[in-house]
């Protein structure tokens, strides 16, 4: 059901906790977002550019944002741990107004998020994927025959260091008990490209779709 946000400040940029709003609520919206911004707006009638933003206004209309504060979203996008989302106003667009957009971890076509590709100087000579053994139970782990999968989104994930590191934000959930090490200059030698979005996650199509075991390192 729509999240009661009645009491909340309609003005962006909150430094505080936004009217009555509680951990909970902010989990969910957040939750709504991941979902609209980067799998369901299609299925939700939303219209995303290409370059992955949505107009605030037209996201809010949506029967589980509808109440929810320009004060609230900004809170709520501020305070992501994991920096999923870019919040920016537009003065110069049409209309003119606030957009939104996740960072990374698309289903939907965007066609020009804005990700930065890096030669081999850029990126660590090993990359990080986190998953769990449950999906891949052993002995030995499917992953090793089948290769790492982008599935149902545009890219595969990565994280540039091991969990504890600072430059870790994103592309890994705490929980994961299967570490895939990726042999980067390997993968590279053979036309493999690595991107870097904007919240610090790296990402690959791979190969059709596909990181082979031939360039794993160690798992």
């Amino acid at each position: 059901p729509p999240l009661d946000m009645s009491a909340a400040l309609r003005k962006p940029a909150a430094t505080s906790v936004p009217g009555n709003l509680t951990d909970a609520q902010a989990t969910r919206i957040s939750k709504c977002l991941s979902f609209l911004l980067r799998h369901g707006a299609e299925k939700e009638g939303l219209s995303l550019r290409s370059d992955g933003y949505i107009a605030v206004d037209q996201l809010l209309r949506h029967p589980k944002l509808r109440q929810v504060p320009l004060a609230t979203l900004q809170y709520v996008v501020d305070r992501d741990a994991k920096q999923r989302y870019t919040l920016r106003e537009e003065t110069s667009s049409s209309p003119p107004g606030w957009y939104i957009r996740a960072n990374q971890g698309h289903s939907l076509k965007a066609s020009s998020l804005t990700l930065h590709e890096h030669t081999r100087e850029y990126l660590s000579f090993i990359l990080f994927h986190f998953t769990y053994i449950a999906v891949y139970p052993p002995p030995p782990p499917r992953i090793a025959q089948q290769g790492l999968k982008r599935m149902s989104r545009n890219h595969i994930h990565f994280a540039p260091n091991l969990p504890g590191a600072n430059e870790v934000i994103s592309g890994m959930r705490k929980k994961c008990d299967l570490r895939i090490y990726i042999d980067v200059p390997k993968a590279m030698q053979d036309g493999i490209r690595f991107y870097r979005s904007k919240n610090n996650v790296i990402l690959s199509e791979g190969i059709d779709g596909i990181i082979a075991p031939k360039y794993f390192a160690r798992i």
